[in-house]
């Protein structure tokens, strides 16, 4: 993946991360004339108890080899959360970086018959969010749910699906961070290159949210959507990892006004066969 992190994604990291920490969170006075956001260099490597030189050497990608302590220290300054003290140490972990096949993303049999008799929208999706199936629930829910669409690309890209969601602002940095933490160090992943690449040259949402270097998993939860035929529905998510894809279900609490406006749903959807499509199809 050629973008900034190519060749020094731990220095890439750790100066996006302090960009984002204001004095005031980490306990420093304001004071003025400040030509950066966030932290100074000089200060995360004073509240972390390293030189600033060697910061400085670890951003500017000069020492790819700190130890966890430091790693750790830094994580306590920066602000980490568990899943982005995980990326940092991960960033950092000595692995060889041997050739990988890729394997292309395959949808179980089994797991279209599963959909076919699921009466919820439930939908398959690959590593980048590209559908690779779905039920005509999940269709009726959202037509970019169909296969061959991805997920991030209608989230950041079409009207529709920007109006769809209550808050698109959270669910497009979910998205965007997700990814990130999906690609990992597979940088290199032809699909990966080709999705960032798309979305860095056509939104500019995304080129934000990109460079702050965000990571995040994106498994089950709540969320509101505006549906345009039976209108508002709160909707659970849950996410099953099947072989080297994943399931994605949407329910309704029982009883609850949503559950009526899904049932409602499912009787105004056109009957037909199951929309499965080929394993592996791109966005016209």
């Amino acid at each position: 993946m050629k973008d900034e992190e190519s060749g020094n994604r731990l220095g890439s990291y750790l100066r996006a991360r302090r960009e984002l920490v204001s004095p005031a969170q980490a306990g420093l006075p304001p004071g003025g004339n400040r030509r950066v956001p966030g932290l100074r260099r000089e200060e995360v490597a004073l509240l972390a108890g390293i030189s600033p030189d060697y910061y400085l050497r670890l951003e500017r990608g000069r020492d790819r080899n700190p130890s966890p302590q430091v790693l750790e220290a830094l994580a306590r300054v920066l602000r980490l959360d568990d899943v982005e003290r995980a990326y940092l140490l991960g960033l950092a972990a000595t692995r060889p970086r041997t050739p990988r096949r890729k394997r292309p993303e395959h949808v179980p049999a089994r797991v279209h018959e599963l959909l076919a008799h699921l009466q919820l929208p439930a939908f398959v999706e690959g590593r980048a969010f590209d559908v690779l199936a779905s039920n005509p629930m999940a269709v009726a829910l959202s037509p970019r749910l169909r296969p061959g669409r991805n997920r991030l690309r209608s989230l950041l890209l079409d009207p529709e699906e920007q109006a769809f969601h209550q808050d698109w602002e959270t669910a497009t940095a979910d998205f965007v961070a997700a990814l990130r933490t999906t690609i990992g160090d597979d940088t290199d992943d032809p699909r990966f290159v080709e999705l960032v690449g798309e979305l860095a040259l056509s939104s500019q949402q995304f080129r934000t949210l990109w460079a702050r270097h965000d990571v995040r998993t994106l498994g089950g939860g709540t969320t509101t959507v505006h549906h345009p035929v039976v209108g508002e529905l709160r909707l659970h998510r849950d996410k099953l990892p099947i072989d080297d894809v994943i399931l994605v279900v949407y329910y309704p609490d029982r009883g609850s006004d949503s559950d009526e406006k899904l049932q409602l749903l499912a009787a105004l959807a056109h009957p037909g066969p199951v929309a499965t499509g080929p394993d592996r199809t791109r966005d016209g």
